[in-house]
């Protein structure tokens, strides 16, 4: 019975993905720290992967008059982005922490790390397994 290899590698390929999204939004973050207004988002992983996994279609927002306003609430790839609610706020309205943002990048970089770890380990045994080695 063939088996294909998106359902060989299962939802690790798709955890990739987002985790290189969220690491691009903490890095984001950190970068705009001094930026007087910023609003430090990211992404929930677990609903994010489950939009990833999702085959149905998910709700969009049309516009009926040409004076409407497009919204775009995710970003690329459908990872829905949400801004952070500060520990303690800023006087300039920036909410970044950049503690907050390093542990929170830091804690994404153990993550994908294992992930890569899982999908080279189930990688090499499939060429193990069409080797016979």
């Amino acid at each position: 019975m063939p088996v294909g290899l998106d359902s060989y590698l299962g939802v690790h390929a798709e955890a990739l993905k987002v985790q290189t999204q969220r690491m691009d939004v903490l890095a984001n973050n950190l970068a705009n720290v001094d930026t007087p207004g910023y609003k430090a988002r990211d992404i929930d992983f677990r609903t994010a992967l489950a939009a990833a996994g999702s085959t149905e279609a998910g709700v969009t927002l049309t516009t009926t008059d040409a004076k409407d306003i497009a919204v775009n609430a995710t970003s690329e790839g459908g990872a829905a982005l949400k801004y952070r609610v500060p520990l303690a706020p800023s006087l300039d309205g920036n909410t970044v922490d950049s503690q907050q943002e390093q542990a929170a990048f830091a804690d994404n970089t153990v993550h994908y790390q294992a992930t890569l770890t899982f999908l080279s380990m189930r990688l090499r045994n499939l060429v193990t397994a069409i080797t016979g080695q």
